[in-house]
C-alpha cells in the first residue's frame, strides 16, 4: 500500500454516479415494487452503503478508512435508474473509491433483482463526479 502517515488529516468527499439501463416496464416495476425479490430502491441502497464500508476488503491496496457519512441516492426514470453515492471522511486519503464502490454495488444489486423480469439491463456510465480535500484539492467533472 502506499504510505499516506505523512500526509494532512484533511475532510474528504467524494461523490460518484452511474446509470442502470433497462426496459421500461422493469423500471415501472421497479416504482410499483411487484418484483419478486421485493423492494429494489431500498435493498441497493442499503447494498451501497455496505460496500462503501468493505471497500478495503474487495479492493487490494485500498486504505481501510473510518468512513462519517454515506450517502446512496437512486432515481427511477422511464428505462433508467439513476444512482449517486456521496462519501465523507476526515482523513489522510481519499474516498473516491468507496464512492464508486458504493455506486457499483448498488447497480449490481438492481441487476440482481429485476434480471428475472428483465435480461437486456446495461450498467453504464460508472464515473467520480466530485472530490473534495487532500493535496489534489477540488475536483468537478463537467456536465
Amino acid at each position: 500500500m502506499v504510505n499516506v502517515g505523512g500526509k494532512d488529516i484533511t475532510s474528504r468527499r467524494a461523490v460518484a454516479r452511474c446509470n442502470v439501463h433497462m426496459l421500461s416496464a422493469t423500471s415501472a416495476a421497479i416504482t410499483s415494487r411487484s418484483l419478486q425479490k421485493g423492494d429494489v430502491i431500498a435493498t441497493a441502497r442499503i447494498a451501497g452503503i455496505q460496500a462503501a464500508k468493505k471497500t478495503s476488503d474487495l479492493i487490494p491496496l485500498c486504505h481501510p478508512l473510518m468512513l462519517s457519512a454515506v450517502t446512496v441516492n437512486i432515481a427511477v426514470g422511464e428505462g433508467v435508474v439513476s444512482i449517486e453515492a456521496t462519501v465523507e471522511t476526515t482523513g489522510q486519503t481519499g474516498v473516491e473509491m468507496e464512492a464508486l464502490t458504493a455506486c457499483s454495488i448498488a447497480a449490481l444489486t438492481i441487476y440482481d433483482m429485476c434480471k428475472s423480469a428483465d435480461k437486456t439491463m446495461v450498467i453504464g456510465e460508472l464515473a467520480l463526479w466530485e472530490k473534495s480535500g487532500g493535496r489534489s484539492g477540488t475536483f468537478q467533472r463537467p456536465e
